[in-house]
């Protein structure tokens, strides 16, 4: 099969013939048909600090997808061969206390497909029986092949609280931008978003933020601060990762305010802990990943009943011969969200 693969511990990836994997008792065979790109992906493809500290070559890269079963081990019930099928990528062990206790998205021994095993960005994938989510017929191909993001944003947006209240998104990239309308879905009152990329901000505006902002503007904090009657928001979700607007973010919010954490800094950050979260008595939520299942069943209920609608978002749709192109245009910003399409050309 074709797969897309780190081979060494170096920038950009090959894409390359390799064999299809072995299919356990417990284990569905699925044959990929869209994979989204990732910001996680990009990290690996530019292999930054936080790739270097976490990958191990050789590797097949990806973990956003999906597909229809081509096979189902001697074990497996309830999943039949052409069912159209996407998966959670956090394998757990399902034995550790995080397991044990309803948290298996933090599992403690978690293997995470396309960053600790192989991954997605090939003709087939191999996943345990459970990880298995059966697609609704009404949700579109590239749609189904994003959950796993959107299933981000929906957590992120969920843990943070954010019914009747003033949100601030730093950074509207992917999963920024779907947090928009998560929010929106959810009860926000108000929604600010901020970033550096002028496209992105347009499009935030498009799918729902009330007011869109250039992190780099000096006067970026009073304005926040007028529209919030002085006090400051009372959530931030923190899409991007960038020390410089964590740092932001925390600046932005009320006293006693929630800040959900979600991106991937490259490397380490330097935070004022006294003046930003101590002094001001923040609730700060480190989010990983989906709650599994609760969150699946969250994010098909909103993408089912319209209210998130991921078009605007999906910018590019391209194949994967050309993954070099779709990493060059998340370098420079140019796309929101791109879905590969993995089928072999006829």
């Amino acid at each position: 099969m074709r797969a897309l693969t780190k081979t060494t511990p170096a920038p950009g990836f090959e894409l390359s013939m390799v064999r299809v994997p072995e299919l356990g008792p417990s284990d569905v065979l699925i044959r990929v048909q869209k994979a989204g790109v990732c910001g996680t992906d990009q990290h690996i493809y530019a292999w930054d600090p936080w790739a270097q500290r976490r990958i191990h070559p050789p590797l097949i890269v990806g973990h956003e997808f999906m597909g229809t079963v081509a096979a189902v081990g001697a074990a497996v019930r309830g999943i039949a061969v052409g069912e159209r099928v996407s998966a959670e990528g956090h394998i757990s062990c399902g034995v550790c206390r995080q397991c044990r206790t309803g948290e298996a998205h933090i599992c403690t021994n978690v293997k995470i497909i396309g960053v600790d095993t192989d991954g997605a960005f090939a003709g087939y994938i191999v996943m345990p029986a459970g990880n298995v989510w059966r697609l609704d017929p009404a949700i579109p191909d590239e749609f189904a092949a994003i959950f796993d993001p959107l299933g981000n944003a929906v957590h992120t947006v969920m843990a943070a609280g954010v019914s009747t209240k003033s949100v601030v998104i730093t950074g509207v990239g992917s999963i920024g931008l779907m947090a928009i309308p998560v929010a929106r879905a959810a009860g926000a009152a108000s929604v600010f978003a901020i970033d550096v990329n002028p496209q992105k901000l347009a499009l935030a505006e498009r799918v729902g933020a009330d007011a869109v902002f250039d992190a780099r503007d000096p006067n970026l904090l009073d304005e926040i601060a007028r529209r919030t009657g002085g006090d400051g928001a009372d959530v931030l979700l923190e899409m991007s990762g960038s020390g410089s607007a964590i740092d932001a973010g925390l600046h932005m919010l009320r006293n006693g305010g929630r800040a959900a954490l979600l991106g991937i800094p490259p490397d380490d950050v330097a935070i004022n802990l006294a003046e930003r979260i101590i002094f001001k008595g923040l609730t700060v939520l480190g989010i990983n990943g989906r709650k599994m299942f609760e969150t699946w069943y969250q994010t098909e209920a909103l993408v089912r009943s319209g209210r998130v609608d991921l078009r605007p978002i999906i910018t590019h749709e391209l194949p994967l011969d050309a993954f070099a192109d779709a990493f060059e245009l998340m370098r420079t910003g140019a796309a929101a969200k791109i879905v590969l399409d993995v089928t072999p050309a006829p």
